[in-house]
């Protein structure tokens, strides 16, 4: 049975109107001595003015901010340093010493751009201590506070997560 163009234009017009998403991927990257956090905003629209969050409170094994020599972070600390995208926050976050959670106030992020900072993290329940593998992180909490919505996921042993948005405006 041949197609109508009226019903292959219709199923092309749904296609197309499909919602777009300003879906954001967050990644962790264990380093020595510095461990790296990468939020991107890979989605199909821009995010505006948002709140992002990282919690450790669930983490396998009690993932800590090492920030200071003070703290119960062991060797070396790092505090925090934003590598890319810096013009991106509205201010530069307070993190102490065996914080859990650090809070990144957004100005906003475009489609493709990304957000990245440098800390050390710690765990508190393994050995050794310094190095954060990938199932250590897993249980990570991340949120997104946009357009006062609350948008979050879970971190898995892959050290990273999407946050799935709502739909853009148009």
């Amino acid at each position: 049975m041949a197609k109508s163009p009226f019903f292959l234009g219709s199923l092309v017009a749904l296609l197309l109107s499909s919602p777009s998403y300003a879906d954001v991927q967050v990644q962790f990257v264990e380093g020595a001595p510095k461990d790296r956090f990468v939020i991107e905003n890979d989605g199909s629209c821009d995010l505006g003015p948002a709140e992002f969050t990282i919690d450790f409170a669930v983490s396998n094994a009690g993932l800590i901010f090492d920030v200071t020599d003070t703290g119960a972070g062991v060797e070396v600390f790092q505090p925090f340093e934003a590598t890319d995208g810096a013009q991106h926050l509205a201010r530069l976050p307070m993190i102490s010493d065996d914080d859990q959670r650090a809070t990144l106030m957004m100005k906003g992020l475009a489609q493709n751009e990304k957000i990245a900072f440098t800390i050390d993290v710690d765990d508190t329940n393994g050995t050794p201590e310094i190095i954060v593998a990938d199932s250590e992180i897993s249980g990570t909490a991340v949120s997104l506070v946009a357009d006062s919505t609350t948008f979050s996921a879970v971190m898995d042993n892959g050290a990273q997560v999407s946050i799935k948005t709502a739909p853009c405006n148009t």
